[in-house]
Formats: structure tokens, sequence, C-alpha cells
């Protein structure tokens, strides 16, 4: 390691024989997790799943769930991972920190990802702007410890397009493909805003649509953007976000960290509504003025790559696909004792004890 970045060279995917534990409390943590659980079956450890019941019929054929906290103990992980700001503190291991997306604009910082709970031994930064700040906060409580891996749900993208993305810009026919995502947090989200816009845009049929909702969002609002599917228009799932974001010419969103993973394909991003929008964006305020900023996206689609490509290299810049192997390194290394904080995590307060007791008995009820 050097600086906090884990490089290339330090990644050694020999076989540990490890036990780790995927948290998956939403849907939406499947695409992060499982690079990593990739690579560590090539590694040759053991990975099991501990996730809610709604989730189990994600699972692919293959993914072993820990139904009870008997199983979970009887397993204990070496580690445990998870990408949403709260964990059981009660779970065997490492706790370790990976994140839901990479957008730093979302919430206040004190609320987002530089939000410390004490329960994380581990965090595993994507790039700069994660690093330096969680670093700082890591002298100031001297309980855990920060390594910057990079994100490991990028690395199918990194991978370029398969097939799939392929047959989404075989279905335009040769028009333009235009992007569509929206976060669920409402203060944030411009779906309703932007519904009856893209229905007209979407009924002209000049381009093709690839649209999308975060799996949190509202039924009613995905069922009516369901309904905008056709000859002029698909809707896809957040599982399928990748093959959307290679297919796509440009992207159209709000304050979503879409839109940094789009900037690191190095495409054009149009912004409705941004809460910090940054200079390499097509910045505009109101659904209505969607159709012209999109056409100017399409005109000009390098006019702002040098603002694009400084801002994905301060969010992530390792592009060669190996986040989920560093982090595994990473892990094995504070496991080894060669990365250790200065000392060890105070006790909880009682009130996160039982939250966190509550998220417990939700993914592991038995």
């Amino acid at each position: 390691m050097h600086g906090g970045f884990m490089h290339p060279d330090d990644v050694e995917p020999a076989s540990t024989g490890r036990k780790w534990a995927l948290l998956a409390s939403e849907r939406y943590c499947f695409p992060i997790l499982r690079p990593l659980a990739t690579q560590a079956a090539q590694r040759g450890d053991e990975v099991v799943w501990v996730l809610r019941d709604a989730l189990a019929p994600h699972l692919m054929p293959g993914e072993t769930r820990l139904r009870s906290r008997r199983e979970l103990k009887a397993f204990s992980p070496d580690a445990v991972f998870a990408t949403v700001n709260r964990i059981p503190p009660f779970f065997p291991g490492l706790q370790v920190q990976l994140f839901h997306g990479l957008n730093l604009s979302k919430r206040d910082p004190r609320a987002g990802q530089f939000r410390i709970q004490d329960l994380f031994d581990v965090y595993c930064t994507h790039g700069p702007a994660t690093t330096v700040p969680l670093q700082a906060l890591a002298r100031e409580h001297g309980d855990f410890v920060v390594v910057e891996t990079g994100w490991p749900k990028l690395d199918t993208l990194f991978q370029g397009p398969g097939d799939n993305a392929d047959a989404l810009r075989r279905a335009a026919a040769g028009r333009p493909v235009v992007m569509y995502a929206s976060t669920f947090n409402e203060p944030l989200s411009r779906a309703r805003e932007c519904l009856p816009v893209l229905d007209e845009l979407v009924r002209r049929g000049d381009r093709y649509w690839l649209l999308t909702l975060h799996p949190m969002s509202p039924p009613d609002m995905v069922r009516r953007y369901r309904e905008l599917a056709g000859e002029h228009a698909a809707y896809l799932e957040a599982e399928r976000l990748q093959d959307m974001l290679h297919a796509a010419d440009v992207l159209v969103c709000d304050t979503s960290s879409v839109i940094e993973e789009f900037a690191m394909l190095g495409k054009p991003v149009v912004a409705v509504g941004h809460r910090e929008p940054r200079d390499f964006m097509h910045d505009i305020h109101s659904a209505d003025q969607i159709d012209v900023a999109v056409r100017s996206a399409l005109a000009a689609p390098q006019a702002r790559r040098a603002g694009m490509d400084a801002y994905a290299d301060a969010v992530h810049p390792a592009r060669d696909g190996r986040s989920a192997q560093r982090v595994l390194v990473a892990v094995e290394a504070a496991l080894r004792g060669e990365l250790a904080p200065a000392r060890r995590r105070r006790p909880k307060p009682w009130r996160r004890w039982w939250r966190s007791w509550k998220m417990l008995r939700e993914l592991l009820p038995g």
C-alpha cells in the first residue's frame, strides 16, 4: 500500500481459506457485493449472504444464505461486508464498509459517507474524494482504518460492454440512446416532474430511451415509468444498470450516483436540478429543458470531457476492474494486523445497540 491506496501490484489472488459474510439489506447491494463474491470464490474462500426475506428470491444458484443467528455464530466469518451505513455490531469478525454509491453531494457530509457511527473497523474507499476526508476522520477517532481500494461494483463496468448492452443498442435501430435514471430520495428526486416530459419525448420516437428508477422508489412511480416502455423505450431494473450505461449515448439524471458511474465512461450528462452541479454537467433546472439539453449533449459529446475526466479521477481513479481483489487484500492485511487502528472501538450508546438489534432480527430471524 502506498499513501492509503491499494496498488494493483499489491493484489495477490492467492487462496487464504477465509470466511466472508456479505450483508445485503437492500436490492441495490447485489451488484456491489457480487464482484467480491466472485473474487473470493476464485481464491478458495467461503462466502455466505445475510439478507432480508424479501431479497432471498434474488439470490443466484450457488449463493448460500444464513438464516439464523445460530448459523452465523457457527459460520464465524472473518469479516462482514456492508454497503449501507449501519451494520449490527453483534456480528463476529471485522466489519467492513464498502458504501452504496459514489455520490458525495446527496446529503450533508455529516449524514452521508463521512458520518462516523462507531460501527466499522475498515473503510474501503473509492478515490481521493472519499479517502482524504475519511483518513482525517480516522486520525481524529483513532478506532478504524481507511484503505483506497476502489468500488467493487465498477469492476464489471470497466470490463466493457457485453451482449446485453449490444442488444439495447440494436433495439434503438440507429437512433441516439438516452438513459434516464432517478434517485428515490424525494427532496432530490425529479422523477415526478420529469414523467410528463419524458412521456412526450418517448412518444416522439426520434430517440430510444432506457428508463430506470432506484429500487426504493415509490411503487406508483415505478409503475408509471414502466408504462412508457414500448417501441421507443425500455424500462429496466437496477441490476441492468451497467448494460444501460454502456448502451447510452447520454444520461439524464437528478442527484444520483448514476451520474458518477456514467462519468467513468466519459459520456455526456444532463443533470436536472442537481444538488451540487459540476462543470462537466449540462445543468438544467426544470424538466422542460431536457430536450434542448440532450440535443446539445449529443451534438458535442466530448465538449466537456476534460472536466469529466478530472472529476472521475477524484472520485474513482482505478480503472483496472480489480477493486474487489484490492478489498479482499486490504481486509486480509487488517486481519493479519498489518493494518490496525490506534485503539479499539468504544462501546456504543444503548440506542444504537437497540436499532442494530432490530436490524439483526430482520436479517437473521431464526
